[in-house]
């Protein structure tokens, strides 16, 4: 093997050597059950088939890599966004570990979760006893100010009681009587991590508007004039609400975001480590029960803490991932109507610098053919932004997408004479976005890192807009929201766009007519 101590070979060449080639060719003939080359390359090219598509669709009891993750996922990111709040998932340790590492991964950042650690004993018996020293470690060892515990599957299954449970952990002296510790049953069996970004979020509210857990005295009654914003759980979560915020006081709108994990998941390399930073405080998250109005960036994440909140007085406005120029007018407009303040010159500068560009690169766009994968209210934005473009969203899949976003997806295609050939799937996963592809092909795929395999597959070239994105840095730090968000997405768009082109015309004396400098 030709590496030393002084000549490490990157894992990129170490396995293309004879030794792991040999050993690979070994693990295949012995262990795989390898078949007929010609026979695996036939069912290979018949998969691409209107034929193989049909089956493909009709099947019911099999999911192939879903576009979505599951409840507890959620939970914890919505968990995070308020004032030193430890994530507590009653569960095993192996599923904390999958949720950390996955919000790790896309935000390059530590993510702190603790778990109840439940074991066989706990499967049979009941994780009570894990809950009672699981929160008195977490109390004692983390010194969070609030602990809000969410579930995984094991303890939905035996039916795990976390009201009783916490109840029994504070009289066991586990935390304080008085201490904040809300929760929500987030079964990963079912929903996604959408949903449970909703149960949590509405979780931690009940407990301090409801007043549950003896926390009603810590309610200040006095009415403000703040307008609260959810931003939903949002892969660009850092820089989206930091342009949220940059809005707001750009209109001088007083404004609490509840759920604001823009600074923990993008902390400061300085010598100090922060487990907490940043988030909605317990005061604020308490207090914005006697604001104006709440508004949700996405419909879908807030589909029970909505209808809670209005049944609190409170007016509720709901957006679909605003992205591009009518869908942040729409914002605005409401922000201006519940406020009573004018948008401001700045923002209409703004606005206008994006239409600008747009325009100056509209023979780029105009006629393109996208397939679009992600959260139901990530595909409404994008797929509704590409309609202002002049492109075509062929395909858009919601793996957690219901009849319901259906339904509105249609209805935007329909008020586009560039969405008539537009077809939105609900409750499809990306081995059926496979099939699309291949059978109704498109110029350009929108979705997360998971695609890449779609577009070694199909070659239809992939743009990383989504979550996760795990082979790509920091692209959270960046809006995709408001003007200045939808800007960053056309230069994704045209980026990728103009890469291709260069692509395909980079052979000297062949393709290289069009191999321009300027596009």
């Amino acid at each position: 093997m030709a590496q030393s101590a002084e000549h490490v070979l990157d894992h990129f060449e170490l396995f293309r050597g004879p030794e792991y080639q040999q050993m690979l060719a070994n693990k295949k003939k012995m262990f795989e059950n390898p078949r007929d080359a010609a026979e695996v390359e036939r069912i290979r090219e018949w998969a691409k088939t209107p034929e193989y598509r049909e089956k493909n669709f009709a099947r019911e009891a099999l999911t192939v890599n879903p576009a979505k993750a599951c409840q507890p996922l959620g939970a914890v990111f919505a968990s995070v966004g308020f004032e030193a709040t430890l994530p507590f998932v009653h569960g095993s340790q192996g599923c904390v570990a999958y949720y950390r590492s996955h919000l790790s991964r896309h935000f390059k950042e530590p993510s702190s979760c603790v778990s109840s650690s439940m074991t066989e004993d706990a499967a049979v018996f009941g994780g009570l006893n894990n809950m009672i020293d699981g929160l008195a470690n977490s109390y004692n060892m983390y010194k969070p100010k609030m602990i809000a515990v969410s579930t995984t599957c094991m303890a939905e299954v035996i039916g795990d009681d976390l009201n009783a449970f916490i109840k029994t952990s504070k009289e066991k002296g586990s935390v304080p009587a008085d201490f904040d510790v809300p929760f929500a049953h987030t079964p990963a069996f079912v929903g996604s991590h959408v949903t449970g970004y909703d149960n949590a979020l509405k979780g931690i509210l009940e407990h301090f508007w409801d007043g549950k857990a003896g926390t009603a005295a810590k309610l200040e009654r006095a009415p403000n004039k703040k307008i609260n914003l959810i931003g939903g759980f949002d892969g660009y979560t850092v820089g989206n609400i930091r342009e949220i915020k940059r809005i707001f006081e750009l209109m001088g709108i007083q404004y609490t975001i509840l759920a604001d994990n823009s600074d923990v998941f993008d902390t400061p390399t300085d010598g100090e480590f922060r487990m907490y930073d940043g988030g909605t405080t317990l005061e604020d998250a308490a207090n914005a029960v006697h604001a104006k109005a709440t508004i949700s960036m996405q419909q879908w994440c807030t589909e029970k803490t909505l209808p809670f909140i209005a049944d609190h007085g409170q007016e509720v406005v709901a957006f679909n991932y605003p992205v591009g120029v009518s869908a942040t007018d729409e914002f605005l407009m409401a922000l201006s109507r519940i406020s009573g303040k004018d948008i401001p010159e700045g923002l209409a500068r703004e606005r206008g610098r994006l239409v600008d560009a747009m325009a100056d690169s509209s023979a780029h766009v105009h006629g393109k053919k996208f397939a679009i994968y992600g959260d139901p209210d990530l595909c409404y934005g994008l797929a509704a932004f590409l309609l202002e473009l002049g492109a075509e969203p062929i395909h858009v899949l919601s793996t957690n997408g219901n009849k319901a976003w259906e339904k509105k997806m249609q209805a935007l295609f329909g008020s586009s004479p560039f969405g008539q050939n537009c077809h939105a799937y609900p409750a499809r996963d990306l081995w059926h976005m496979r099939s699309l592809l291949f059978t109704e092909p498109v110029d350009f795929l929108i979705g997360n890192t998971y695609g890449k395999y779609l577009e070694r597959d199909t070659g239809t070239p992939l743009i990383r807009i989504g979550f996760p994105i795990f082979d790509r840095h920091h692209h959270h730090r960046s809006p995709v929201w408001g003007y200045q968000g939808g800007m960053n997405v056309l230069v994704k768009i045209l980026d990728k766009i103009f890469d291709e082109i260069d692509k395909k015309t980079n052979i000297a004396g062949k393709t290289d007519y069009s191999f321009d400098i300027i596009r």
